[in-house]
């Protein structure tokens, strides 16, 4: 009698997002500075759930260079969300050298905008 071989269950893979934000506006709308590792909300009809791993390749204003970041899911604001939210979902940085590195990026990119009222996709 052989044994049938023991299968183990799929790896899952993170999402892969490529966005790119072209302005400063933009920048703050999506930043969310309150998360203790910053993260950005990103707008996506894909569906997601709370914790879910999502890899970014992030492209600020000019720059040429693509930020690797990767992060997990801890905003969701679905389809029909109340006040015409943007659909997506935000995204806290990992606490890894890229994560922290694309935070240090944006906040000095932002500056003095960070104490700003505005209102954003997340609050």
């Amino acid at each position: 009698m052989s044994k049938s071989p023991i299968k183990s269950p799929a790896t899952v893979r993170p999402s892969v997002l490529s966005l790119n934000i072209n302005s400063r506006s933009a920048l703050f709308s999506s930043y969310m500075p309150f998360l203790k590792r910053g993260g950005l909300f990103i707008p996506t009809t894909r569906v997601y759930s709370l914790g879910d791993e999502i890899f970014m390749l992030l492209s600020l204003m000019d720059d040429p260079v693509k930020l690797p970041i990767a992060g997990h899911v801890v905003w969701i604001t679905p389809p029909g969300a109340q006040s015409n939210q943007t659909q997506g979902v935000g995204v806290h940085f990992g606490d890894d050298e890229s994560g922290q590195s694309a935070r240090r990026r944006i906040e000095m990119l932002l500056g003095a905008h960070l104490n700003s009222s505005r209102p954003t996709h997340s609050m």
